[in-house]
């Protein structure tokens, strides 16, 4: 056995434990990266990046036969769904390099390519080597999770971590799960050509403000996919090509090939977290607000913490980390202020809380300024007319806001931004957007909640006529 002597030891090498371990051993720590698997963790290889590129394959097939309203003539696409995935392919080895083994250790971090599992509160086992750090980060992610539904078992099926791999195009593609990755997929495929059938045991997109979803599941309705709610899937049945999922309420769908897109479950049985005196929680690894675990000198970031499950969530818990393990300074997660995004098309994206969620917090003291897509000249120009923005204000200040449309992920970074920084909504409708753009929307959704104010107020009625009979 090799031992080593470490200051800061990170297990697992997604997006969160590449994050700590780049900025850490650049401000001067000895830093120890392990990772049993794929640099890089599910967001490059099963995740976001993959599943980004599908969607763009299927935007430019989808492009093509829907020319006619730009002046261009419709022409059926020629999907190659195998060239497809090679586009896929391309991409994430295109931004591999950033996460290779070869990288880090260029910047000085020793990356031993093994499983982690805890010997004690401060010793870990990987590989033949064992490690004694000074501070742990736990970042090993989080997982597809697949039901036990009967007959589950005896059926061939896809999760994110096997799609990709797929080469021969499903003719008819059941989703067992209506939430982001299941919807975005489910328009990837029927873009490229698939028969797509979502099977949702509750409400899809159910996580999100509903007048909203509502304008996503619409479009994708009208796109032809089939998207069944209410529809607790109960026994799955036969084989390759021929696949039967039957519901609680007695309902079948039959397809060729199915994904399981039902959630994700925590990173953790490798561990061995009793050894090192760590706690589970429900959803994973129980940390404080600081992202302790109940082993003081072991943090616990990204998905495998149990909290909101995002990438860029990952990251935002490594700066916390890089503050309170290298600086000793107080760190406290928030989340107020994080964004999120499902990239259908058109998107759908939030920050902070919801209109029902800020009406349930702040009764009637809750304000909702609202702007259509319909109203925005370069929404118009596209095409993309299809939308709505939500702010929801509470004394000057937004506590939320909520989109659906086009650039939907883009229009929420500036929300994001406000609400951060607790600005006002007046820091919004200063802002000068250039014209025209998508952005404007911002800014005009600002301006719809000063309009009662300057427009419809008797009191500013009568100073505009007090000055006009003065004014020289």
């Amino acid at each position: 056995m090799t031992k080593i002597k470490t200051d800061l030891l990170v297990i697992g090498a997604g997006s969160g434990g590449l994050s700590v371990a780049a900025g850490a051993v650049q401000m001067g720590a000895d830093v120890t990266l392990l990772e049993g698997h794929k640099m890089g963790g599910d967001c490059l290889n099963y995740g976001c990046v993959p599943s980004k590129a599908l969607i763009a394959s299927g935007k430019a097939a989808w492009g093509q036969s829907h020319a006619q309203k730009y002046g261009v003539a419709n022409v059926a696409p020629k999907v190659d769904y195998a060239a497809a995935k090679d586009h896929v392919a391309d991409v994430i080895a295109e931004i591999e390099p950033n996460d290779s083994v070869e990288r880090f250790e260029g910047l000085g971090v020793r990356v031993i390519q093994e499983y982690g599992e805890f010997l004690s509160p401060t010793e870990v086992k990987a590989g033949d080597h064992i490690i004694t750090a000074r501070r742990i980060v736990i970042a090993t992610g989080s997982s597809p999770l697949v039901p036990p539904i009967p007959g589950l078992e005896n059926v061939p099926y896809l999760t994110n971590e096997t799609l990709f791999e797929l080469r021969e195009q499903p003719e008819h593609l059941l989703i067992i799960g209506g939430g982001p990755i299941g919807l975005e997929m489910a328009q990837a495929h029927r873009r490229l050509g698939s028969k797509v059938t979502v099977i949702e045991g509750m409400k899809a997109l159910g996580k999100d403000d509903p007048e909203l979803a509502a304008i996503v599941l619409e479009n994708l309705r009208a796109e032809g996919i089939a998207i069944e709610e209410d529809a607790l899937a109960q026994e799955i049945r036969g084989g390759a090509g021929a696949i039967e999922v039957e519901t609680k309420d007695g309902r079948v769908f039959k397809g060729t090939h199915l994904l399981m897109a039902v959630g994700r479950k925590a990173n953790i049985d490798k561990l061995n977290l009793e050894a090192a005196g760590i706690e589970r929680a429900r959803n994973g690894i129980k940390v404080d607000s600081g992202m302790r675990t109940t082993n003081k000198k072991v943090y616990a970031i990204g998905d495998v913490a149990g909290g909101l499950q995002f990438t860029h969530v990952a990251g935002y818990h490594a700066g916390l980390i890089i503050r309170s393990a290298l600086f000793g300074l107080p760190a406290k997660e928030r989340t107020d202020h994080i964004p999120w995004a499902t990239y259908t098309d058109p998107e759908l994206a939030q920050v902070g809380l919801t209109e029902a969620q800020a009406r349930e917090k702040h009764g009637t003291a809750l304000e909702v300024a609202r702007f259509h897509f319909t109203h925005n000249d370069r929404a118009i120009a596209e095409r993309k007319t299809a939308g709505l923005i939500k702010v929801m204000v509470v004394k000057g200040r937004p506590v939320g806001a909520s989109i659906a449309g086009y650039q939907a992920g883009e229009l929420i970074n500036l929300w994001a931004l406000v609400i951060a920084n607790r600005l006002k909504m007046s820091a919004v409708a200063n802002m000068v957007a250039p014209y025209p753009t998508i952005g404007e929307l911002n800014k005009r959704a600002a301006g719809a909640y000063f309009s009662p104010r300057l427009f419809e107020n008797p009191k500013v009625k009568r100073i505009v006529g007090f000055v006009q009979r003065w004014l020289p």
